[in-house]
């Protein structure tokens, strides 16, 4: 962690406002800070939402690739700012999440950390209340989850919870708004000092650690006199932590304290900070080998005691029957799998047939129907043909083709994906598929991405963020492209029910495109792990991380948050990008199909100089080409394949050259298509190469953001596009093997 000059700084608030503008935050807009803190599950996003309502946005923190959500809202004449600190299970700085957290606790020095506890839990969540507790004495503890408590015989007594802590105890139940106005005036009590607090202190470790913590201690306090806790900061050095050891080294632990904030505070002197981690370097080697874990048991150890004395005795526990249950089935060696894949055909199945309507509607809206009338407009206001074509049948029409076929499955498939994260299966299908993806060499929640990426795979990258190692992140990026996202699956149904479907009866034509869909997106998820696996043993080597992966209770999801938020944090920002991307395309679209070069369109000779390879690929050079111009969006790529087999091929129909149509049905497509020199051969290649080809525009752009890189980028551009060209070249010189 970068230290901060201490030369200028003529107080601790001002050293305050320094260390808060270094973590991203404005000091002079609120009257109290509020860190929020807790394990993940525990409902802390649920109590944010309650205190700060619309009154919030997301951001990362500085040099980091952790979202930070901040909210502001009044409360009895005050301007309040709270933080949602990451959720984790401790501050031992041993992940991102964890620096996170920890770096703000202590050097952010909130008003007050309300720390959200799973009743249910209570002994775990524990863990990190008391680690919280060990740097700041302003804590308040929001016992949440009481009705689950409850429900399933746990009983928790606020009061001795209380008395235990040291520390005010709020119960409540967030998802119902029970007890956040009591949290709320506990926080202002003490973030205003009118509450005083005596926390809990973890006692005596085993005597080899005490030892050193003893001997270590008073050093701390000599160099340090004002340090509020010199036991936890002698610990922290003796594990070497860098951001305390930075902090002594540049004197920035002398303003760590809850005095007068307007106190001018020097640095002490250089030899004595550098004797202060000479004397941590001498003790360190003291330590027993099993040091951090001796620590981490004895934190534990305290908190399974105060749990125990808090846990209400003489009451029946009813257990966890139904989540016992139901989790031997979604988490069962036999029934896993085919249940897990059971849902999510189920969910494409509802997104699909779901979308049909609403696209058609918007379709009709945009392109039947506004499209004409403002084509008419411009030519009745004597507009030049080449600049009515120009916005009208290729800006216009490609942004109309876009938010039709692209908005509607993705409003209904976020919102189901956050229903079912919501209710707690999400880190089900995590647990399923984490040996596949170790045995790969990736990430466990690479499981969690890949699924987002059947939404949208722009959504599926930043998903990545769940992930902490660098390198397997990296890996979740590049093969996040192999989910069939919603832009993919019209082509892919349209291309099956022509070419796959119709060589089985009428009766079963469905059924059977149908699984040639489900092929390919098993597919997608096979070469997701092929090249996962690629990469963890090339350019990113190194072995798969271990990761703490809590099964949450099932909880019933909260359906109107749920709708705001997957609408509005991910549907229409994804969908924004896209259309910002798809403008210019279709300009670009028009441009080639309407300037002419020795008689032929910039379009004809394209295709003709990409044909061969085509033909050789079991493509054609319009399907090529298509893919070229449409790279910002997959949606339109049937539209401009149409209009260029129109264009090319000299046939009848569509609306003009380089406007972008679709015809009244499969059928009239698939005679167009044919009539276009189209076999089967390339049918079954279409499908194989709308699954292996490069990310759309959107994603492309996404992925730059996230890796900063432009390496990465095109490392994850060009190898789904390698792939594709490899496995489509294959298949096509088999096949005429095979038909020769």
């Amino acid at each position: 962690m970068a230290s901060l000059s201490l030369d200028s700084c003529a107080s601790c608030a001002e050293h305050r406002t320094k260390s808060l503008v270094r973590l991203g935050l404005s000091p002079d807009k609120w009257d109290y800070l509020i860190a929020l803190a807790g394990n993940p599950n525990t409902g802390k996003s649920t109590v944010f939402n309650a205190l700060t309502g619309l009154r919030q946005h997301t951001g990362n923190w500085p040099g980091k690739t952790v979202v930070r959500a901040e909210g502001a809202f009044e409360h009895g004449g005050k301007r309040i700012k709270i933080v949602d600190l990451p959720g984790t299970y401790s501050l031992q700085a041993g992940s991102v999440d964890e620096e996170v957290a920890r770096d703000f606790v202590l050097f952010g020095r909130p008003d007050v950390t309300v720390v959200v506890v799973d009743a249910t839990r209570l002994e775990r969540n524990l863990n990190l209340v008391l680690q919280i507790l060990e740097i700041t004495d302003r804590v308040v503890v929001f016992l949440n989850l009481m009705d689950e408590a409850r429900r399933h015989g746990v009983a928790v007594d606020p009061v001795r919870l209380e008395k235990e802590l040291g520390v005010p105890v709020v119960p409540g139940v967030a998802r119902q708004d029970s007890g956040i106005d009591e949290l709320m005036a506990a926080a202002i009590d003490v973030a205003s000092g009118k509450r005083t607090t005596s926390p809990f202190r973890v006692g005596s470790y085993a005597a080899e650690v005490e030892s050193a913590v003893v001997g270590l201690a008073p050093v701390v306090e000599s160099v340090y006199p004002e340090v509020p806790n010199a036991r936890w900061v002698a610990l922290r050095l003796l594990n070497a932590d860098e951001a305390v050891q930075e902090a002594v080294r540049s004197g920035e632990l002398g303003q760590l304290t809850r005095g007068d904030e307007h106190a001018v505070r020097q640095p002490p002197p250089e030899f004595e900070r550098q004797r202060l981690l000479d004397a941590a370097t001498r003790w360190r080697w003291d330590l027993p080998a099993d040091f951090h874990d001796v620590v981490t048991q004895h934190c534990y150890d305290a908190a399974e005691g105060v749990a125990g004395r808090a846990q209400m005795a003489g009451l029946k526990r009813a257990g966890f029957s139904f989540d016992r249950k139901l989790d031997k089935a979604l988490t069962s060696r036999v029934y896993g799998f085919p249940l897990m894949l059971l849902i999510l055909a189920v969910v494409f199945w509802i997104t699909i047939e779901g979308a049909n309507v609403p696209s058609g509607m918007l379709a009709g809206l945009l392109i039947d129907q506004a499209h004409p009338w403002l084509t008419g407009l411009a030519a009745s206001a004597s507009v030049p043909w080449w600049l009515s074509g120009f916005v009208l049948d290729g800006v216009y029409l490609a942004t109309a083709w876009v938010i039709a076929v692209m908005l509607p499955p993705m409003a209904i498939f976020f919102p189901v994906f956050t229903l079912l994260e919501d209710f707690g299966y999400l880190p089900r299908v995590a647990f399923n598929l984490d040996s596949l993806f170790k045995k790969a060499g990736a990430h466990g929640k690479q499981a969690l991405t890949m699924c987002m990426g059947f939404g949208c795979n722009a959504a599926g990258v930043v998903a990545t963020r769940v992930i902490d190692s660098p390198r397997e992140r990296l890996i979740a990026i590049i093969t996040n492209n192999f989910s069939l996202c919603n832009g993919r699956w019209p082509t892919q149904i349209l291309i099956a029910t022509i070419f796959i479907g119709a060589l089985a009866p009428p009766s079963l034509g469905g059924l059977v495109s149908a699984a040639a869909v489900v092929f390919i997106a098993l597919l997608g998820i096979t070469m997701m792990f092929l090249s996962s696996w690629l990469l963890s043993r090339t350019v990113l080597r190194g072995e798969a991380t271990s990761f703490s992966l809590e099964l949450p209770p099932y909880r019933p999801p909260r359906i109107l948050q749920t709708l705001y938020t997957s609408i509005i944090d991910r549907t229409l920002i994804v969908l924004w990008r896209a259309v910002v991307f798809a403008a210019p395309a279709g300009a670009v679209i028009w441009l080639i199909a309407n300037i002419s070069v020795g008689g032929e369109s910039l379009a004809q000779h394209m295709v003709g100089w990409l044909n061969p390879v085509g033909l050789l690929l079991g493509l054609n050079g319009v399907i090529l080409l298509a893919y070229v111009v449409a790279i910002p969006a997959n949606e339109i790529v049937i539209p401009t394949v149409l209009m260029l087999t129109v264009l090319t091929g000299g046939l009848a129909g569509g609306a003009g050259a380089g406007v972008m149509f679709e015809a009244d049905s499969a059928g009239a497509t698939a005679e167009l298509l044919r009539a276009g020199g189209w076999t089967l051969l390339t049918g079954v290649n279409l499908m194989l190469f709308s699954l292996l080809h490069n990310p759309c525009s959107t994603t492309i752009y996404t992925i730059y953001r996230e890796t900063r890189s432009a390496k990465w980028t095109t490392v994850a551009t060009a190898l789904p596009l390698a792939m594709g060209f490899t496995v489509c070249f294959l298949v096509a010189q088999v096949w005429r093997l095979v038909a020769a």
